[in-house]
């Protein structure tokens, strides 16, 4: 009856078997569907799981709502901040539907301006915008710009995964597979050739304190040589307000992380309690020689 885009409903995330099932019970204990199903062109833009039920059972009574939206990037981002007011969504889901928020409202800005290059397009936006797409997002949804940001690159890491080794999204984006941003932003980064590898390798690559040698502490210590690949990767200009942002999360990223390993591994930080110190001294020099370097 409707026309289901595999992009579309590939933003909508999956209800479990038991989400599913409740669903399922409820519509018929009404006896038809109450909430109407969104549509664009014809094509289902909300309800891909109302829908399923719909096709078991023909005969449930169901009304739509047809939207307008000015592109197909702009029907995503309407798919995307519907999703992130749900209330059941994993914190990997949240970040990923940010990032293809973001995305996907930046090229809907370059077609709307008929630049083909979006990219190109959304570099000026701020110049004749009062804010930005990252910061209004941001705003919306109480986090920072350069959150969002990396959400984007997270976005593009997860479906490069996906493309690379199909099911890998859902997995990540469930929470069962736990993921490193600096493992997710090398498959993002990678050769379609290698990312197959990259992404079986995932889920093995966590270290155990105490495997860590002498050599491998160092390794950890030394600072990188190069601005990152995701760095590189944003598409605007950074000015004072961003590089105050960045370096804020990334403070409040560190002192988050180390809070929870000390606090919920206490017997594995007995074990590597002395690299743990050396970690700290690292931090405390690199800290200080920025700070001498600003006076």
């Amino acid at each position: 009856m409707f026309k289901i885009d595999i992009e579309f409903q590939s933003y909508i995330p999956p209800l479990t078997k038991e989400e599913f099932e409740q669903l399922k019970e409820n519509i018929l204990h009404d006896g038809a569907i109450i909430s109407p199903f969104i549509l664009w062109n014809g094509i289902l833009i909300d309800g891909h799981n109302r829908y399923r039920i719909l096709q078991e059972h023909p005969e449930l009574p169901y009304s739509t709502h047809e939207m307008t939206f000015a592109d197909r990037f702009d029907a995503i981002s309407w798919i995307c901040k519907n999703q992130l007011g749900r209330r059941n969504l994993t914190p990997e889901q949240k970040k990923y539907l940010l990032g293809k928020q973001y995305e996907a409202e930046k090229r809907s800005v370059g077609a709307r301006k008929g630049n083909s290059n979006a990219k190109q397009c959304v570099q000026n936006e701020h110049i004749v915008s009062p804010e930005r797409t990252c910061d209004r997002i941001a705003r919306e949804n109480n986090t920072s710009g350069s959150y969002v940001r990396r959400a984007a690159n997270f976005a593009k890491a997860v479906d490069a995964a996906e493309e690379a080794v199909p099911g890998t999204r859902n997995e990540i984006l469930s929470g069962k597979l736990k993921v490193r941003d600096k493992d997710m932003d090398s498959i993002r980064t990678a050769v379609p050739e290698i990312r197959p590898v990259l992404v079986c390798q995932l889920g093995f690559s966590k270290r155990s304190p105490e495997a860590m040698n002498e050599q491998e502490t160092q390794e950890e210590l030394e600072p990188p040589q190069k601005i990152s690949e995701s760095t590189q990767d944003l598409d605007i200009g950074f000015d004072e307000d961003d590089v105050l942002c960045e370096l804020q999360d990334a403070l409040y990223t560190m002192y988050h992380r180390w809070q929870v390993c000390l606090t919920s591994y206490p017997e594995s930080t007995r074990l590597c309690q002395p690299k743990i110190n050396k970690l700290a001294q690292a931090c405390i020099a690199y800290m200080q020689k920025v700070q001498t370097q600003g006076e």
